[in-house]
């Protein structure tokens, strides 16, 4: 055990999870790399946690910080601050809400937990609709609504929560459907629900559930619960912590692949807009937003530092269209590992889209979640130069792939050979 291992366990939580048998301190990285404390490089797919969003290290980014940190770093949202006004204005076009406001948090957990204040509040209810297989955040009303129970450590919460069939394409009750059908189901399920209780404030979901292990419904399956929504006045939050900024490649918002019947009520965004700097927030159109009747404010939300980051860092993935990026070379690296998985004993799907891509891994022959294999292969992963996730309902059995949306084809390849290299090692 290493001296700052041992230190680490000393002063922290013994529910403080550390990736590796040997933990892996990260001292510094640039572009697509990190490197560790003895110095050895890493490819990075996993950008802390989808963090990392552009590039390590991008100079325009660090620059922007560096002559905002010059000026001040901090004042509150008590005063007037030029670069949260110009992001806000940025991200409210973005959204594709109308009439939109938007406040700014430190985190998608605070994101998620004021998008629940406002739809309970607008509503008056206390009800709240999640999916199956999601998660929000680590706060008490967070993980309140997060149907994951390896992520929810307490069943008490401020909020009665009534969970959703449809976040899960390939298992459940719906899975041997075709697409129509698993939207008609899903839809059916849901009318059923909302037949049985009072009407809920929100729908709150993922467009790819996250730490679920990149899962997703048929596009279209959101535009249909929103009809259904609409009928009830219950309020659609699209959770865009994970989707959000052009990641999926096809889309700039997750909720776009389900946008026929219109935007959602509430956005939450949060994770890569910051590069790494803790920026999180809410979109609502005004009505929603200004429901409120109390004064707050945010101490930290839209500090000047991370509105400029966040300035910098959408600016450049705008004008380096990222999107298109993730894109064409996610494409490729999908198709990569599906060939590479077809020829795996362990692997039952690959899936994602753009640079958010999913492998679930089973028990040879079986149907049954293999979260040991994926620790595994996790493990030699890291031993060939790759850092990857791992996450998924199932007992964690699914190794998540989520680069800097920069990544280069040559890169993309390196990693799909390494990631061939580790899923031998587990067959």
């Amino acid at each position: 055990m290493s001296s700052l291992h041992h230190r680490h366990l000393a002063v922290s939580p013994d529910w403080l999870a550390l990736y590796y048998k040997r933990p892996l301190e990260i001292t510094h990285g640039e572009g697509r790399h990190v490197w560790d404390a003895d110095g050895r490089r890493y490819l990075d797919f996993f950008g802390g946690i989808l963090t990392t969003m552009t590039a390590h290290a991008l100079p325009e980014v660090t620059k922007a910080v560096s002559e905002q940190a010059g000026r001040i770093i901090h004042s509150s949202t008590l005063y007037l601050n030029r670069p949260m006004v110009e992001l806000a204005e940025r991200v409210a076009t973005l959204s594709g809400i109308p009439d939109a406001r938007v406040f700014f948090t430190t985190s998608g957990t605070e994101a998620n937990d004021t998008a629940l204040l406002l739809a309970t509040t607008y509503r008056g209810s206390n009800q709240v609709l999640a999916m199956r297989n999601s998660y929000h955040g680590r706060s008490f009303s967070a993980v309140g609504i997060t149907g994951n129970n390896a992520w929810s450590p307490t069943s008490l919460s401020p909020l009665q929560t009534l969970y959703v069939h449809g976040g899960v394409r390939t298992r459940g009750p719906y899975e041997h459907l075709g697409d129509t059908e698993f939207i008609k189901a899903c839809v059916a399920d849901l009318e059923d629900l909302l037949g049985h209780t009072r009407a809920p404030a929100a729908l709150i979901a993922e467009p790819i559930q996250g730490v679920g292990g990149f899962t997703s419904p048929p596009d279209g399956l959101y535009a249909a619960f929103r009809r259904v929504l609409d009928r009830h006045g219950v309020l659609w939050i699209s959770d865009e912590v994970q989707t959000g900024w052009g990641r999926t490649g096809e889309h700039f918002w997750g909720w776009q692949a389900h946008g026929e019947n219109g935007p959602p009520d509430i956005l939450t965004f949060a994770k890569g807009i910051g590069n790494g700097m803790s920026i999180g927030g809410v979109v609502a159109r005004a009505e929603v937003m200004n429901c409120l009747d109390a004064n707050s404010i945010s101490t930290f939300g839209g500090s000047p530092v991370t509105m400029a980051a966040g300035l910098a860092n959408l600016s450049y993935l705008l004008e380096h269209d990222l999107q298109g990026n993730a894109r064409r070379v996610g494409g490729l690296l999908i198709e990569r590992l599906r060939a590479i998985g077809a020829g795996s004993r362990c692997v039952r799907e690959v899936r994602g889209r753009g640079l958010m891509i999913g492998i679930e891994l089973v028990r040879p022959g079986t149907d049954e979640a293999n979260p040991e294999a994926a620790a595994a292969v996790l493990e030699a992963a890291r031993e060939g130069g790759l850092l990857i996730g791992k996450g998924g309902g199932h007992n964690t059995s699914v190794l998540r792939i989520a680069p800097p949306l920069s990544l280069t084809i040559p890169e993309a390849e390196e990693g799909a050979e390494i990631l061939a290299e580790a899923l031998r090692s587990v067959d």
